[in-house]
Formats: structure tokens, C-alpha cells, sequence
């Protein structure tokens, strides 16, 4: 073995592959009971194929991308369409002029979208910041009435802190539309597994010199010497090289101070019904607790009786639970947390970190393939 990579998600799963591929031999220790990570999906009772942390579409206007992916499984065409629930009515999210035209009387509608017209010209979205801090008395309250009906709200439930305490990355991630376009993303390639993520990260991972060992806590075995510079293995500097996708707070013993990441919790349900809801993925800001629901039969569409769908509730993570981090809860203090140990592990010798996690990003599925091949390049 020349590697030792901890985590078999999109990250850990890319760059082993990738080592191998160029005469590398790795070992990927992953603490759950499967491979895939997060992206991990199977079929429930009633044959509808659901994702266990989540709904995941793979999107990216980066063909490089999009073709690595084409070498492991069949994908098909899906552009997922969401929403969101206010005030008792369904509208697409992002937001466009169809939730103008729910939320405002035909009059006020048309003076608002061409007072919209007025103030972007030509421009198709902008992020709810812009509509926020916009000059126009108009377009400002139409930003007002969405930031309290749903992007203060789910904000607060999502990350549990106030949105002013947020990176203004987070609430940039879904712009409003100014047109009647929908689909929640308009990356030229948005896809789906025509069997599933785990016949991905099957075919990824078969290959004679990747060993994939499942339930193996790797903080259990792994320790950074006191001097900082080298990894121990069972208490002897390891002899492989480490590639590390979980929490580096964590592999310090968070003795700078723990860095937030917020958990998920599903309650999963079955209804014998042909449709819950609207769009397959919804938020409801103004629910108590919970933050969005995920229809499975509509993700892909799936011609199956009933329909299997989770309801979500996000939740501050602690490690000594058993749960799982999923998102880190970026705020200044806790980017520049990161980067002190960050510059910790950029010291010890023959270690590398990757990933949403270790990296303390809050990556799409893109993304993270992006770097994950970028940290790969580095070994050959």
C-alpha cells in the first residue's frame, strides 16, 4: 500500500481511483457500513430508490467533469425543479415572476417586474443580497417580503444562527429569476444515474489495487505527533502517504475550538398516493422544525404505486452523537478557525486534505470532483 485514504465519498472515492490508475496502490478505511457517502441511495421497501442523506443531482458546465463521471455509470437527463411553501401557496424556487404573480395582485405584479426590467436591464437573476440593497423603493420590498417569508426563516432553521451572522455565500447560492424560466440550476449538464450512485461508486472503486475496509473509525488509529509534522499510525509515524476528507478539528482533537457543521435528521415516510407535492424537492420556511421535503418517485420520475418522501430537520452537529456532518456553518469566525488548522495539517509531512469537510466548503457535487482530481494531479 503507498496510500491510506480516510473516506469513501465523492472525494476520497475520486482520488483513490485516480492513484490507481497511475500505478498507485490504496486503502480506504470508511467508518460507515457502505461505501458512497453521502451520496449513498438504495431501494426501499416499496421499490422506490431513495437517497439516504439527501437528495443529490450531479450539474456542471465543466465537460471534463461531466465526462469523468460518464466513465463509471449510465446517466440520464434530469433538471430538478424545486420550490417552496408560503403562506399556504407552492412557487418555484429560485423564486422567478410566477411567485410575483402568486404573491401580488395582477396590478402590483406588472408594476414590479417592470420596475425589475428597469433597475437589470437585461439581466436574468441576481442573488437576493442584490434585490435586498436595491435603490428602488419597489424592488427592495419585493426582496423584503421574500427575505422574511422564506430566506430568514429557512436560514435560521437551516444553520441555526441569525442570517446576518452567515457567510453572504450561503444566501447567494439561489438567485431570484426575472422570467418564468424554471429548473434549479442552468448548468448545461444536469444528470442523473441511470442505476444508481452505488453502481457509480462500485464501478469507481473495482479495481485490484483499491482495498475498501468498512467500519473503521480512522481517529481511532490515526494521532498528530506532538511536534506537528507527522501522522501517527497506532502510535508509529505512518508509513503511507494519508489523504484525509473528514473534519480536521477533529484529527487535532478540536484543541483550537470545535468548528460548527450542521446535521440532518429524516423522518422518512410512505404514502400509498400518486403525489405529495408539487416539485420533488420543497422547502417550508414557516413549518415548525422542519425545513424541506424530498419526494423520491420524482427523483428520477418513477413509475411506481405510492410515494416514499423524507422530511428534513437540520440540527447542530455533535460528534459524541453519532451524527453526521453535513454542511459547515460558515461565518467569519469560523472561516478563519478553519484556516488555523488548516495551516496546521499543511505541515505534517506526507498529508493531505480534501473534501467539503476538510476543506470547510460547502461544495455542490462538482465541485468537490474539482478538486478532488486538482489534489489528485499532485501525486503524478
Amino acid at each position: 500500500m503507498d496510500y491510506l485514504v480516510i473516506g469513501s465519498g465523492l472525494t476520497g472515492a475520486v482520488i483513490a481511483r485516480k492513484l490507481v490508475d497511475h500505478g498507485h496502490k490504496v486503502t480506504i478505511w470508511e467508518r460507515r457500513s457502505h461505501i458512497g457517502g453521502n451520496m449513498y441511495d438504495y431501494k426501499d421497501e416499496h421499490g422506490i430508490n431513495v437517497h439516504k442523506y439527501g437528495p443529490h443531482t450531479f450539474h456542471t458546465n465543466d465537460k471534463n467533469l461531466y465526462d469523468f463521471m460518464l466513465q463509471y455509470e449510465k446517466w440520464e437527463p434530469y433538471a430538478i425543479k424545486c420550490g417552496a411553501q408560503i403562506d399556504g401557496k407552492f412557487t418555484p424556487t429560485p423564486f422567478n415572476f410566477s411567485t410575483i404573480e402568486t404573491f401580488y395582485s395582477e396590478k402590483e405584479a406588472e408594476e414590479l417586474k417592470k420596475q425589475i426590467r428597469n433597475v437589470f436591464g437585461d439581466q436574468t437573476t441576481a442573488t437576493v443580497v442584490d434585490v435586498l440593497s436595491c435603490e428602488n423603493e419597489i424592488v427592495r420590498n419585493y426582496g423584503e417580503f421574500l427575505f422574511s417569508k422564506d430566506y430568514s426563516l429557512y436560514t435560521a432553521k437551516q444553520w441555526g444562527i441569525s442570517p446576518d451572522k452567515i457567510d453572504p455565500s450561503v444566501l447567494k447560492r439561489v438567485p431570484l429569476r426575472f422570467s418564468y424560466d424554471e429548473g434549479y440550476f442552468d448548468d448545461e449538464y444536469q444528470v442523473m444515474p441511470a442505476n444508481s450512485y452505488c453502481e457509480f461508486f462500485h464501478n469507481l472503486l473495482s479495481h485490484e489495487n483499491i482495498e475498501v475496509k468498512l467500519g473503521i473509525e480512522a481517529l481511532e488509529h490515526l494521532t498528530v505527533s506532538a511536534d506537528g509534522k507527522n501522522i501517527l499510525l497506532d502510535d508509529e509515524i505512518s508509513p503511507y502517504k494519508i489523504v484525509y476528507t473528514g473534519a480536521l478539528d477533529e484529527l487535532f482533537g478540536m484543541d483550537e475550538g470545535a468548528l460548527p457543521y450542521r446535521s440532518l435528521r429524516f423522518e422518512w415516510h410512505y404514502e400509498d398516493k400518486e403525489s405529495l407535492q408539487p416539485y420533488p424537492v420543497t422547502a417550508y420556511p414557516q413549518a415548525e422544525g422542519y425545513t424541506r421535503i424530498t419526494e423520491y418517485k420524482k427523483m428520477p420520475v418513477q413509475n411506481v404505486s405510492g410515494t416514499s418522501y423524507a422530511v428534513e430537520y437540520s440540527l447542530p452537529y455533535q460528534k459524541d452523537k453519532k451524527q453526521e456532518p453535513y454542511y459547515p456553518v460558515l461565518t467569519e469566525e469560523s472561516i478563519k478557525l478553519a484556516k488555523k488548522y488548516q495551516e496546521r495539517a499543511n505541515k505534517i509531512a506526507g498529508f493531505y486534505f480534501c473534501g467539503r469537510l476538510a476543506d470547510f466548503q460547502y461544495y455542490n457535487m462538482d465541485q468537490a470532483l474539482g478538486r478532488a482530481l486538482m489534489m489528485a494531479a499532485k501525486f503524478y
